[in-house]
């Protein structure tokens, strides 16, 4: 009775637990003594039942042991009640705790500045947050629904701390009303700093990739402003000036993205943030490189100018070297059409004589020229000192125009040498000057290419246009009759035959009977006197033609006796002679 009495329903869960221990121990206590009490009052109802004289008495006793059990028992029934609503109210307050020590270390968790310092980390405290979100959700299915589930059952019960437990719900909402809050506003402000931290990494990809472009755009304009400013012509420097503007045009476009550089790095900087980690170029190394590019494109133009005045230098001195080229090869040819063609030097009707006076002069001219080619080869010199290495005005070369002329020379000496052979072929062998200027225009006339000589072919066209029968070979059979000829005229089968080696071919044949020089000797002595050693300029003039006695008068020494004494117009023909066979 006195626990059922006592005032004690304990202020924490462990004493309720007791406290309900010990209250279902004194309700299995209180069963069995009811038990016995029933047993006690049935003993009496049997007693009252056979009238005992204790009727009044046992009832009395009976009522009172009833009375004092439903007592007791209502008494138990009102402290298993407070105790059941204190138990409760107790859990209530201990599931508030365990919600209220949650919320609170998640407000913890939320008292952070940190929003990250680039997108990196952005995006990793959002990731962070996104799993606090799903455990807030998830806690909200479970710990608020079940406080709150706990809350409604106890007021629905009518629960003594209704008041209190209602109020510590509402805080405990609240809480968690703001809790959600805050954790709304962290991810609103973790989107806002990855969206602040996506254009500045859109920015920094975007001018990175400018920057890159805009440098190698940089390096080539570089490479090719820096080449060297070397021409050969005047159309290669109008090409290079022309390629210099149209870059200069072009600028516009480079500025423009300069600019465009310039105006993504002011966005970057409005950011306040740390170096582009996609590039290492700066806009103040840009700039530098923009002002290095109209520095280098200032001295691009004055190369160009240097050279373009270089070239049109160089041009003048090509034009002066074509023009007296030019001339100078016109004039080899037209001297060398005169020396093979005979077309100014009177052939069919002119003497051997006077062809070979024209040949003199005409030779003295060349050896004269030799002072223009010499002008030639300075300009040559000069063209080779401005390294010049083409000339569009001229096909003709200081070495190529220089062994013409030294062909030419060597022409006009051969052409001296043959006339005199043919006088003196003529004087000494009886071979008529007509025969000589057919053998001379017959070969003229087979030298289509004026080079003063000819090829076998052209050679043996010749001789059968002389009259000589050469029988007709196939090509690749032998000529044994054309190559015994070639064995006197080519015997080191050069390939040619020149107007020297062809004309004393034909001056030998002409004059086959002429053995030696002791025929040539004894004919001499036939037409002197007495067959003295000499011949009188009288008996040459008497016995020979006047061309034949001019000759030999002008060419014979005078004769001297063995006293050392020269008679008076007596010529040594035997002297005369062996000189004839020497040359």
């Amino acid at each position: 009775m006195t626990l059922v009495a006592s005032e004690d329903y304990g202020d924490t869960l462990a004493a309720i637990q007791g406290l309900l221990k010990k209250h279902e121990a004194f309700e299995t206590d209180f069963t069995v003594h009811k038990d016995r009490v029933n047993d006690v009052c049935t003993n009496g109802q049997d007693l009252v039942k056979k009238n005992n004289h204790h009727e009044e008495n046992i009832s009395s006793k009976m009522k009172g042991l009833n009375g004092k059990v439903s007592d007791l028992e209502r008494a138990a029934a009102q402290r298993k009640a407070k105790l059941d609503e204190n138990s409760a109210f107790l859990q209530f307050n201990w599931k508030a705790d365990v919600v209220e020590s949650w919320i609170g270390e998640k407000e913890n968790s939320l008292k952070t500045d940190d929003y990250g310092r680039d997108l990196s980390s952005v995006q990793t405290l959002l990731t962070k947050q996104e799993t606090f979100d799903a455990g807030l959700q998830a806690f909200q299915q479970e710990g608020i629904a079940n406080i709150t589930a706990l809350k409604d059952q106890l007021l629905a019960a009518k629960h003594i701390q209704s008041k209190a437990i209602e109020a510590r719900h509402a805080s405990l909402m609240k809480r968690w009303s703001q809790l959600l809050a805050n954790s709304a506003t962290r991810k609103k402000k973790l989107l806002e700093a990855q969206s602040h931290f996506r254009k500045v990494e859109d920015l920094f990809l975007t001018f990175a990739k400018k920057a890159s472009a805009f440098n190698s755009w940089f390096e080539n304009a570089e490479e090719d402003l820096t080449d060297p400013v070397r021409c050969n012509s005047l159309e290669e420097i109008k090409a290079l000036r022309e390629a210099h503007d149209a870059f200069r045009s072009s600028l516009s476009s480079a500025q423009a993205d300069f600019n465009q550089l310039a105006e993504l790095d002011r966005q970057i900087k409005s950011f306040r943030v740390a170096s582009n980690p996609y590039t290492w170029f700066t806009m103040e190394a840009l700039e530098e490189t923009w002002r290095n590019l109209q520095k280098i494109i200032k001295e691009r133009e004055l190369e160009l100018q240097k050279e373009q005045r270089r070239q049109e230098e160089n041009d003048k001195l090509r034009q002066e070297f074509a023009q007296h080229a030019n001339a100078f090869h016109q004039w080899i040819q037209e001297t060398r059409t005169y020396l093979l063609d005979g077309s100014c030097m009177v052939e069919e009707s002119g003497t051997l004589e006077s062809q070979l006076e024209a040949t003199k002069r005409k030779h003295q001219e060349i050896r004269a020229m030799r002072s223009q080619l010499k002008k030639i080869e300075d300009l040559g010199a000069a063209m080779e000192e401005a390294l010049i290495l083409d000339n569009k005005y001229t096909e003709h070369s200081t070495v190529g125009l220089a062994q013409q002329w030294d062909q030419l020379d060597q022409l006009g000496m051969r052409m001296q040498h043959n006339l005199e052979q043919q006088i003196q072929a003529r004087n000494t062998t009886g071979v008529t000057e007509e025969a000589l200027k057919e053998f001379s225009m017959m070969f003229k006339h087979f030298d289509k290419d004026k080079s003063g000589r000819l090829n076998h072919q052209e050679f043996k066209s010749c001789l059968r246009s002389l009259g000589y029968d050469l029988p007709m070979v196939e090509e690749g059979e032998p000529d044994p009759e054309f190559e015994a000829i070639l064995d006197t005229v080519d015997p080191n089968r050069d390939g040619h035959v020149s107007l020297q080696e062809y004309m004393a071919f034909m001056i030998s044949r002409e004059t086959e009977n002429v053995k030696s020089s002791e025929e040539i000797e004894s004919a001499f002595r036939a037409l002197s006197s007495e067959g003295k050693p000499y011949v009188t300029k009288e008996e040459l003039y008497q016995n020979l033609t006047r061309e034949q006695a001019d000759y030999c008068v002008s060419h014979m020494k005078p004769y001297v006796d063995g006293k050392g004494r020269e008679l008076p117009t007596a010529f040594d023909y035997v002297e005369f002679t062996r000189s004839l066979f020497v040359n």
